[in-house]
């Protein structure tokens, strides 16, 4: 590595040197925390979206509510179920520069999928309430969290 003006004399002597995990080490760590599947998180979203648009039209008796509490939570099922997609496919996993560059390709397509949707919203539902729609959006969008809470934990081992 060569060094600039600005770093000569400034070594950092706490600093480690990194070491790449042995394949044992790597089993250990996926064992530790297990990744969550896309699509649980997915479902996740569309049970919350559901609950919450039933409870808008439930507890309100009005329809229009459900209906913008249930697109507010499909704005953000819709995009995330392409996003997830695209990152679960053949091409997103050949090599590292091309997982990153395809992640933030479909980010890109998610955002404007979700803002297409959102300015959508008012020629597609009949009496558009924003707050209801919202309300879904945001619950859906919160609901990765109890997905990420009740995935299914992985035993430990017997010499652990």
């Amino acid at each position: 590595m060569t060094k600039t003006a600005h770093d000569v004399g400034f070594e950092d002597p706490q600093e480690e040197v990194f070491k790449p995990l042995t394949a044992e080490e790597a089993q250990r760590l996926r064992e530790k925390s297990p990744s969550v599947s896309p699509w649980r998180v997915i479902a996740a979203q569309v049970v919350a979206g559901l609950l919450v648009a039933l409870a808008a039209w439930g507890l309100t008796g009005r329809q229009n509510l459900g209906w913008s509490a249930g697109y507010g939570a499909l704005s953000v099922v819709v995009p995330a179920a392409v996003f997830a997609r695209g990152l679960t496919g053949r091409l997103s996993s050949l090599n590292p520069s091309t997982a990153m560059i395809g992640f933030f390709v479909w980010e890109m397509v998610k955002m404007a999928l979700t803002l297409a949707m959102l300015l959508a919203a008012p020629r597609l539902i009949t009496a558009l309430s924003w707050p209801a729609m919202l309300v879904g959006l945001a619950v859906a969008m919160q609901a990765y969290w109890m997905a990420l809470m009740f995935a299914p934990k992985r035993k430990k081992r017997e010499n652990e």
